[in-house]
């Protein structure tokens, strides 16, 4: 039993209302299968291919890959350890118009708070300021859209997602400091600046 019960706020129900009268399954069907590009799962599959890719064929990145594998594990982690404190109910629990229109179920129905899919974009969009500046944007851009996947599906409420991408992009900072060296962690703070 969840030891904090969230309730939504008034603009979280305007939107999924929203969403629910004005939504089909093509646009469901569609966000539900790009929701799954954000899942922990192949995230972490990821981040173990290209740790795996980079410390045989390119040790200088190795840090970068260090870095970005121990993020994708504690992003991994967290959501599940935060959904056992707090308590929220799915949108697509709450609304009938929404499954007539074509909005699947997702997961658990009390696990709405925070969206996991959300802090591993977060995570992922704060990790794009290692990139040059045309990919980072690029990346945060897919982070964004991909998070916005979640609220389209009613899977989570707005304000899951906005609080996840934060917790996400909080995890990545504070990893920076244990799995980036000083001289790379001041590189990237020059670019960040410029």
């Amino acid at each position: 039993m969840a030891l904090v019960d969230v309730k939504p706020n008034r603009i979280d129900t305007a939107i999924a209302n929203r969403i629910a009268d004005h939504t089909n399954s093509g646009v469901e069907h569609t966000a539900q299968t790009l929701t799954w590009a954000a899942d922990e799962h192949v995230l972490l599959a990821l981040a173990a291919a290209g740790w795996l890719y980079t410390h045989i064929w390119q040790p200088q990145q190795r840090p970068v890959a260090n870095h970005i594998l121990a993020v994708s594990l504690a992003t991994a982690f967290l959501p599940h350890a935060l959904k056992s404190v707090f308590d929220q109910i799915r949108p697509d629990r709450l609304t009938i118009r929404g499954h007539r229109h074509g909005v699947p179920i997702s997961g658990h129905a009390r696990d709405a708070f925070p969206s996991g899919h959300a802090v591993h974009m977060g995570a992922l969009a704060s990790a794009a300021g290692l990139l040059p500046k045309t990919p980072c944007r690029l990346v945060r851009s897919v982070a964004v859209a991909l998070s916005l996947t979640r609220v389209a599906v009613l899977a989570h409420w707005p304000s899951d997602v906005v609080a996840g991408f934060a917790l996400g992009a909080a995890v990545e900072r504070l990893l920076r400091p244990w799995t980036l060296t000083q001289s790379f962690r001041k590189q990237v703070n020059r670019r960040e600046r410029s």
